[in-house]
């Protein structure tokens, strides 16, 4: 990943164990799923296929989550697990050998992890704080920061604070729905090889969601509850900022939608301000902008950032890449609890989009390599039969819009 692009996906699915039994007799079985199942055919099959009996047919009863739990509580005893498939108009029940015991993880990596991060983004802060002189040799500076470390703690603090919402978010959701997920794994990357200190954090998903109501819960706490941080870090940011001219050599952060709107709403200016917009309608000029990065507003107005509104731009950098609707991503099981299998079909037309805009800023073509070897696995529910409730889908249509709004084109444009 790209230093300064984002983090790692929030949620992916971790190693599972399966513990296999001697099974039952198939009429015993097929005496259980027809309590909560019409049965019209039967396909026995073998454990070493995937699958012990495959039934076609209806449910009985209207609350299909019900039933999926009913029926998985039967079957435990006999360690199978049952799974709820839709194929057009046809419902099937599939048995498959074994159930899933969670791999216990141990905390004090998850601790190790978090302390390692956490001086990594202290350092990386305290470099953004230094107050030394401008041509001072990497040395001086990695001295300094770290005899000064203390001064990265408003950055930190920030950063940390969206990361760790956007994080427990996911976890909480998982331990509401008794879905096995464990806590927070925080990597670290000082600077210079990173601009915030860390690749970001992700959880393991450990056992598959039962439906995709689950699912969508897990998938869309992380992005809302960083977001619920990250806002106001922004706003506050900003606010300890000023504006100036830009000069010299450096880094311009990218533009959203919704950071647009938060420097308008704090400077009462569209910025960067350009000194002309070289004969284009304003709307135009900001368009081609907004989606380039070109062309540079050398010379024009824009936020000279406090770190605290640096921390609050990353965090919405951080949404936007985990809200990419593909694979384990969070906006992947957004859409994939929205669409189902459908989703597998947007795949090439979201990387083929990545593609495209790796030629304005070329860490999208490395996001596509990642998503193209590790974007096409999703996790699938194992009742798939249970639809999203109303709430819950304009929960999903809600977060394609806040993707929409997060999503940067052009993260960063180096000049001088």
């Amino acid at each position: 990943m790209d230093s300064r692009s984002g983090c790692l996906p929030s949620v992916v699915c971790g190693q599972k164990r399966v513990y296999l039994m001697t099974l039952p007799e198939p009429e015993i079985l097929t005496a259980l799923v027809a309590r909560v199942f019409r049965i019209d055919d039967v396909t026995l099959g073998d454990a070493r296929k995937g699958f012990v009996a495959r039934y076609r047919g209806h449910l009985l009863f209207e609350d299909s989550a019900a039933a999926y739990d009913r029926l998985a509580d039967s079957l435990k005893p006999y360690e199978i697990t049952p799974l709820f498939r839709q194929e057009h108009e046809e419902q099937i029940v599939l048995l498959a050998a074994g159930v899933v015991r969670p791999k216990q993880s141990n905390p004090w990596v998850n601790l190790l992890f978090f302390l390692a991060t956490l001086f990594s983004v202290l350092y990386t802060g305290a470099v953004f704080a230094f107050d030394g002189a401008p041509d001072a040799d990497f040395v001086a500076l990695l001295k300094d920061s770290l005899i000064h470390i203390w001064r990265g703690w408003p950055f930190a603090a920030s950063l940390l604070g969206i990361l760790l919402a956007h994080e427990f978010g996911h976890y909480l959701a998982g331990r509401y729905h008794k879905t096995s997920v464990s806590l927070p794994y925080f990597l670290p990357l000082p600077y210079p090889l990173s601009f915030l200190g860390t690749l970001g954090a992700f959880i393991q998903l450990k056992e598959r969601p039962k439906n995709k109501r689950i699912l969508l819960d897990i998938g869309i706490a992380g992005p809302l509850a960083g977001m619920v941080v990250a806002v106001p870090v922004l706003l506050l940011g900003l606010s300890l900022s000023t504006t100036g001219r830009i000069t010299g050599g450096g880094i311009l952060e990218g533009n959203s939608i919704l950071y647009l709107l938060a420097k308008f709403a704090v400077f009462r200016r569209w910025l960067p301000e350009p000194v002309s917009f070289q004969g284009l309608p304003p709307l135009l000029y900001w368009i081609r902008y907004f989606f380039t990065g070109q062309p540079l507003p050398i010379g024009g107005l824009d936020v000279q950032l406090h770190s605290v509104a640096w921390a609050g731009w990353a965090g919405l950098l951080v949404t936007a890449l985990n809200l990419i609707p593909v694979g384990t991503l969070d906006g992947g099981h957004i859409l994939y609890s929205l669409l189902g299998d459908r989703t597998r079909k947007l795949f090439p037309y979201i990387l083929t989009v990545l593609l495209v805009l790796g030629m304005v800023w070329d860490g999208w073509w490395l996001w596509a390599g990642l998503l193209f070897m590790l974007g096409r696995v999703y996790a699938e529910p194992l009742d798939q039969i249970t639809p999203l409730d109303p709430r819950r889908r304009g929960l999903a249509i809600l977060a394609l819009v806040l993707f929409v709004l997060v999503f940067t084109p052009v993260p960063l444009v180096a000049f001088g």
